[in-house]
């Protein structure tokens, strides 16, 4: 398994998280219009089965939840509508939040590292990452302080992009996201990079299978996943001991 992300050229923590959240900077504006684009929409129905899965949590009367790599802070939104209480959303991209706090600006957001957060220890119920983990410069370090920040017992929620299990159907969505993606990111976003680096971080992130075990291995417990759409998207959930 990588240790993680690695965009072309680019060695070392702090270039690897400077060039990603550059990245992320020159897409901010066009994100969410990307994403809805380029998903047909479906981006929208893997949200609301994140919170479906974690609704028990969420209707705590005293719940704590983050969402970190909250970026345009889509899946916060749909969790604050479901929670007791105020989710919190955070992202080490300032333009990321700007959009995030002009779609909610109730929402209390603040700027970080998700490999460094800035929350003491055992202090959330319910911690979830949407898209951001395969971006993390080291997967094994951001999944420990993930755990770090959750209370015993507190939940974790990982939506990310998947190889699909089905050989068939994996060949097609390669050729779709190798090819056709990074040609109509390009020409919306008007950056080529990050659509040519994104489907490549799908391919290189651990599959489904895989990222459980090492979640497990970082002392996770009643680790599970579900696969959506024909297995292109995992949901994993598991619990802090």
């Amino acid at each position: 398994m990588n240790r993680g992300t690695t965009p072309p050229g680019v060695q070392g923590d702090e270039q690897v998280a400077r060039w990603v959240r550059t990245m992320f900077e020159g897409v901010a504006p066009r994100y969410d219009l990307l994403n809805h684009l380029l998903s047909f929409n479906i981006d929208k129905h893997w949200r609301k089965r994140t919170v479906k899965t974690v609704r028990d949590v969420l209707r705590r009367p005293d719940a704590r939840v983050l969402d970190i790599c909250c970026g345009t802070g889509d899946l916060m939104i749909a969790m604050q509508a479901e929670c007791a209480t105020k989710v919190l959303g955070s992202d080490f991209c300032h333009p990321m939040l700007t959009v995030a706090n002009q779609k909610s600006r109730s929402a209390p957001l603040f700027e970080s590292d998700a490999l460094s957060l800035p929350i003491a220890d055992a202090s959330l119920d319910l911690i979830t990452v949407a898209f951001g983990l395969r971006n993390f410069a080291d997967y094994r370090k951001g999944l420990r302080e993930m755990k770090r920040v959750l209370k015993p017992g507190g939940t974790a929620a990982i939506l990310e992009f998947t190889q699909p299990p089905n050989a068939a159907f994996r060949a097609f969505y390669n050729f779709y996201s190798l090819n056709i993606l990074p040609v109509l990111g390009s020409a919306i976003s008007g950056s080529k990079d990050a659509y040519s680096y994104l489907p490549e971080s799908v391919k290189k992130f651990p599959d489904a299978p895989t990222l459980a075990r090492v979640m497990e291995e970082e002392g996770y417990s009643t680790v599970k996943y579900d696969y959506m759409t024909f297995g292109i998207v995992a949901l994993h959930s598991a619990t802090k001991p």
